[in-house]
């Protein structure tokens, strides 16, 4: 068998993410710091294998649609440095959009809430996969091959900056400089976007650059005052191998079935989650406005008071 360049490293780089993975563990059970439980490890282990599998299924589909969507390309890049610096950029924005909405539209959010089921953050949770995100990210990426970018490239794109993504799931603080904190995603991001607090929802979509977030308002800085709580706003009860899989279908199917209107039952698929059409849940956007809202009520209290000790202070040393 021949291995290509690609192929050595890919191989390289994923054996590299194993070996991190297996040091982080060591070091979380040499110190207590309780990372890692069985349960939890044998479920992002299952729940990457299922996808794996679906991705073997899918490859072949993905690879000549890809192929056939290049012969339609709009313009070639012949520069070998722009080309692979442009599909990074390109593959990234794409992957933030797709990433996005998986987050705002419930219908994906059923397939990517398996992302993010788990009370913990380790670099297996990386592993922890969307399962069935091979069956339509092609469809995202098809820019890409119109854009002059071959199949092989595209997939090996995709690869590399996944790999790049589950190295930044750790809870190990690691210092980097402020412009690259700036550009590039960090495992502070990510803590932020696997959190489940008002404050986090739906933040740092990024794979590999930050930017996006930055600069279509998905940003949000990992806060002292506000530790992470990792899962999802309401834990699925059975984490079994079946319902940690569909347990989100379930919900939007029950859901759909009490709608009153067509409409409501639409909007219940294609809304954010949380949307309901009696106003009994709420999404994220309005929980957060709800947070900030209280927060500036609380700090004006707070104004309040102390404009209210000093003015009190001084009538005090005024008749003293």
């Amino acid at each position: 068998m021949n291995f290509t360049g690609s192929d050595i490293s890919v191989i390289g780089l994923f054996g590299f993410v194993i070996v991190l993975t297996l040091v982080e563990m060591y070091f979380s059970y040499q110190h207590d710091r309780k990372l890692y439980t069985k349960r939890d490890t044998w479920t992002n282990i299952y729940l990457m294998t299922a996808a794996v599998v679906i991705n073997l299924g899918t490859k072949t589909f993905t690879f000549f649609l890809l192929a056939y969507c290049y012969q339609f390309r709009l313009f070639q890049i012949s520069n070998v440095w722009v080309y692979w610096l442009v599909l990074i950029l390109a593959q990234d924005f794409l992957y933030w959009f797709l990433h996005t909405v998986g987050h705002y539209v419930r219908f994906f959010w059923a397939m990517h809430v398996t992302h993010h089921s788990s009370e913990h953050f380790n670099l297996t949770t990386g592993f922890r996969s969307t399962v069935f995100e091979p069956m339509y990210r092609v469809f995202f990426y098809l820019p890409l091959a119109f854009m002059g970018f071959t199949a092989v490239d595209i997939l090996f794109a995709y690869l590399v900056t996944q790999i790049y993504g589950n190295l930044v799931h750790t809870q190990y603080s690691i210092k980097f400089p402020k412009w690259y904190e700036y550009i590039f995603v960090t495992p502070s991001h990510h803590r932020v976007h696997h959190a489940s607090n008002v404050r986090y929802l739906d933040k740092n979509m990024g794979m590999v650059l930050i930017l996006w977030d930055r600069w279509f308002g998905t940003f949000q800085a990992e806060l002292p005052e506000d530790v992470v709580k990792y899962g999802l706003t309401t834990q699925p009860k059975d984490t079994g191998p079946v319902n940690i899989i569909f347990h989100e279908f379930i919900a939007l199917t029950a859901d759909v079935k009490k709608a009153p209107t067509f409409m409501d039952k639409v909007r219940y698929i294609f809304n954010p989650p949380g949307w309901s059409h009696d106003g009994s849940t709420k999404i994220a956007k309005i929980m957060q406005q709800e947070l900030r809202d209280e927060e500036k009520k609380n700090f004006e209290a707070l104004q309040q008071n102390k404009v209210k000790g000093l003015n009190d202070r001084g009538e005090l040393s005024s008749t003293g």
